[in-house]
């Protein structure tokens, strides 16, 4: 009996060896499918405030909870397993649910454009309008619905950054850039939206620098948390729209994606130091204009058909 034990016992160092000298390669691991996966990181970070304009301060705090636990929900029940499942049983169907999801992205973006010109009628929110806890039930909703697919393409780019490593650390790998991600996204956007209630308590400071930032704070959150909501509907379309040029290119159709990348590579060339900057924003330009487009068509099919056909 001792000696089986002691057996079981050099086993489990064994194992413990290998896992502290595996923990480095997958720390790393894990950076690295972070690191790759920054651009959608932002976006997400630009989209999030969008969901909070218009509500209470007191409420803010709790519905970027709700908002994040939805998030980590949405990553570690629903994508880190779906993911791990389909790149063992069905790596064929990763791209056309990322494609689907960057549709639907396209969509809400598209939606919030249509809105602007023309705006939904007050009897079609008539049976909220009066309920401040199902307005903010229907905004939480919306938020981790569009989370979900800017985590689900956050997922793929980190799978694919561990796509040969043995399974075990490919979810290992997956749940600590899922959990650091939100941590990350989520206290950035509470920094955010709290920034104004911050700058109350620095102008009240008898110092004079201080209380002068904290006004800036105050007079300038508003503004900047508009704009925030404006570019939030424009991370819509460019990531949905690169989403889905990418997932066309891996099917070998090459427009517009060849164009998108030739355009934003010549304008990179001529600008010098501002290459990498300039080379972004055109080809987020470019997978915007196809994000508003494929977008419009899809918004056109949901409320115009159906309207004139009503008539």
């Amino acid at each position: 009996m001792a000696t089986g034990l002691i057996a079981l016992l050099d086993d489990v160092a064994a194992i413990a060896k290998v896992a502290a000298s595996s923990l480095d390669d997958t720390v790393a691991a894990a950076g690295k499918a972070s690191a790759k996966a920054a651009g959608v990181v932002i976006d997400d970070a630009a989209v999030t405030p969008r969901y909070l304009h218009g509500f209470a301060a007191a409420r803010e705090l709790p519905i970027v909870g709700k908002i994040a636990l939805g998030s980590l929900k949405n990553k570690l029940v629903f994508l880190l397993p779906g993911a791990l499942l389909l790149s063992w049983l069905a790596p064929w169907a990763i791209t056309p649910l990322l494609m689907m999801g960057g549709a639907y992205l396209c969509y809400e973006g598209a939606e919030k454009v249509y809105e602007i010109f023309r705006p939904h009628a007050a009897a079609d929110d008539a049976a909220i309008d009066d309920d401040p806890a199902a307005i903010e039930k229907a905004m939480v909703s919306s938020a981790i619905r569009t989370d979900l697919i800017l985590s689900g393409e956050i997922m793929a780019i980190s799978l694919a950054s561990v796509a040969e490593a043995p399974i075990v650390e490919r979810g290992v790998v997956l749940a600590v850039v899922g959990i650091g991600i939100t941590a990350l996204v989520y206290g950035a956007v509470a920094l955010i939206v709290k920034a104004d209630d911050a700058g109350l308590v620095l102008a009240r400071s008898r110092q004079g620098a201080i209380a002068a930032l904290g006004r800036g704070l105050v007079t300038g959150m508003p503004p900047f948390l508009k704009l925030l909501a404006g570019v939030g509907t424009a991370a819509m379309l460019w990531v949905g729209g690169g989403i889905f040029v990418h997932g066309l290119e891996g099917y070998g159709v090459a427009e517009p994606g060849h164009s998108i990348h030739a355009l934003a590579a010549g304008a990179g060339a001529m600008t010098g130091p501002l290459a990498p900057l300039v080379t972004w924003l055109v080809g987020a330009l470019g997978s915007g204009i196809v994000g508003l487009v494929l977008g419009g068509i899809i918004v056109a099919v949901m409320h115009l058909i159906p309207r004139k056909g009503g008539h």
